[in-house]
């Protein structure tokens, strides 16, 4: 059986975290970035200035297989109970339970960063992650037709929220 762990991404993994989210950017509808990012994008997408937001590797059996992220849902005071959760997984390694792993960790860690509720804003064509997300709690409390352009096709996402407390 395989050993899932974490550890919390520093500067020297921003190369290793991009090359992963590239992945996505150019591959899929699953990032709306159409254009790859470099490692200063990175680096300030994954390095929170606010410590209550954390963001960790994923590790299975020590190899890197992706990262989850905790950040700020919306910049105004009232929101401050509540985050963004997003996953981050290598191709090879979809399926595989880690997203399950990853989102029950990082649960815990916004539980003890004083969070009550998770979002995960999610491409209404990524079916896998709605999938992950559902079977782990999170319920789908709004839709938005159209806002993102890619591919030559419209695109929709969906809001997922979990209230942890």
């Amino acid at each position: 059986m395989s050993t899932i762990t974490f550890e919390e991404i520093t500067t020297e993994h921003i190369h290793a975290v991009k090359e992963i989210y590239n992945y996505y950017v150019l591959n899929s509808t699953i990032s709306f970035h159409t254009e790859p990012l470099n490692s200063d994008q990175m680096k300030e997408s994954v390095l929170n200035k606010n410590a209550r937001f954390k963001s960790f590797l994923i590790s299975d059996d020590q190899q890197l297989v992706g990262y989850v992220l905790l950040t700020q849902y919306k910049n105004k005071q009232a929101y401050d109970v509540s985050a963004e959760v997003t996953i981050y997984l290598e191709p090879n390694y979809l399926g595989r339970g880690i997203g399950s792993h990853a989102l029950s960790f990082i649960e815990g860690i916004a539980k003890e960063q004083g969070f009550h509720t998770l979002i995960a804003t999610i491409c209404m064509e990524n079916a896998r992650s709605i999938k992950l997300f559902e079977k782990n709690g999170y319920t789908q409390c709004a839709l938005f037709k159209e806002v993102g352009y890619k591919f030559e096709r419209w695109l929709d996402i969906g809001s997922f929220q979990k209230v942890l407390s």
